[in-house]
């Protein structure tokens, strides 16, 4: 059966679809909703399944890529989700964000090789490698740099040491994946926690169940 179609049979008309991320994120965010009084049985970090429902509340639980959250959002896929902010920063997704979760807490930042010089302003364009293109773009022009971006996937903490680029920016939660690579923050761009978003139709067709899932997880938030 797929999504829609079990939508339409086991969702009363004011029942919420959640859509939470995948990785990191989701064990954190499980136990505030299950503070907050929305549990499916069977749902846990080691679960397979993709769609739960959480009957009690009538709502159902999507779990999806991070970088999916904000689109299954926007579009109306779902009337909620759970992501990091460096995601909504990235691509600038037009949802209603309510509530910043506290939890997840990591940065994106500049790093480049030990002991490797600053670039001058002025000087030729410098090479970054980042999966952030826009935020990083972005940020260094913003501070009058050129810049050329290197789109990457994965394992950016190698461009700098095979000399595919002269910076990195990257997501940061400890620094130690740097530190074992040889490099080392430069700048902090931005800090970045899970953040309530919402769909801005389902805030006016389903204000109620919304706002009472809002109110159930800031107390939730501020009890943690």
């Amino acid at each position: 059966m797929n999504v829609k179609a079990r939508r339409s049979q086991d969702e009363t008309p004011q029942g919420l679809t959640i859509a939470l991320s995948k990785g990191k994120l989701l064990g954190p965010v499980l136990d505030l909703m299950k503070e907050a009084g929305y549990y499916s049985p069977g749902l846990s970090v080691e679960s397979r399944k993709l769609v739960f429902d959480c009957a009690a509340n009538h709502a159902t639980f999507l779990i999806v890529r991070p970088t999916d959250v904000p689109t299954y959002v926007e579009h109306g896929a779902a009337d909620v989700g759970v992501v990091g902010k460096d995601v909504l920063l990235e691509q600038g997704s037009d949802v209603y964000e309510p509530l910043d979760l506290k939890v997840g807490a990591c940065r994106i930042s500049v790093a480049a090789l030990q002991g490797q010089p600053s670039p001058d302003r002025w000087s030729s364009k410098i090479r970054v490698a980042t999966k952030y293109p826009n935020v990083t773009e972005r940020y260094f022009n913003q501070r009058g740099m050129p810049v050329e971006i290197v789109k990457l996937y994965g394992s950016i903490e190698l461009a700098p040491i095979v000399g595919l680029a002269d910076r990195i920016v990257d997501l940061v939660e400890t620094g130690s994946t740097l530190r074992a690579h040889d490099l080392a923050e430069v700048e902090v761009i931005t800090h970045s926690t899970a953040r309530l978003i919402v769909n801005r139709a389902s805030l006016k067709l389903k204000h109620e169940p919304l706002q009472v899932l809002i109110d159930r997880l800031r107390a939730a938030v501020a009890a943690k």
